[in-house]
């Protein structure tokens, strides 16, 4: 059972690093225009002629929703396992309490992450949408 942790945790850990290398990947080079997004902030003779920011906060609100999804996704998928660990935990307890309670345990905090996760994620959506310019007042003085 030592053996099955060691191996869960490493593989969360090896994703925990590899995600934040992956999250720049997901977004699509047609949407990253730094230099002229650069450019465009930085003209002391601005007219606003050449810039065009009306996808800022559809830019914003893609990126922390593919990222939201990818770490909900790792985090259901880990649960998932945990619920097939506690079940094969149960069934080969044979009958002895404190196995029992540590398998029922295992599956109950399980289903809770994945509550959580699904919480999260709607949470995190709707503070998304308030805040970027989908949903949210995109100026300070009004």
């Amino acid at each position: 059972m030592n053996r099955i942790k060691r191996i869960l945790l490493t593989t969360a850990a090896a994703l925990g690093l590899v995600m934040p290398l992956a999250a720049p990947a997901m977004v699509s080079a047609a949407d990253t225009n730094v230099s002229g997004n650069l450019n465009c902030g930085a003209a002391l003779d601005f007219d606003g002629s050449d810039c065009d920011n009306s996808t800022a906060g559809t830019d914003v609100d893609n990126l922390v929703t593919s990222v939201i999804n990818i770490i909900s996704l790792v985090v259901g998928v880990v649960a998932v396992i945990m619920i097939i660990i506690g079940g094969l935990r149960y069934i080969t307890s044979g009958g002895e309490s404190g196995s029992v309670t540590g398998a029922k345990n295992t599956i109950l905090y399980a289903v809770v992450g994945l509550i959580v996760v699904a919480l999260s994620q709607v949470i995190v959506r709707f503070v998304v949408d308030r805040a970027t310019l989908n949903g949210g007042s995109s100026t300070a003085g009004d």
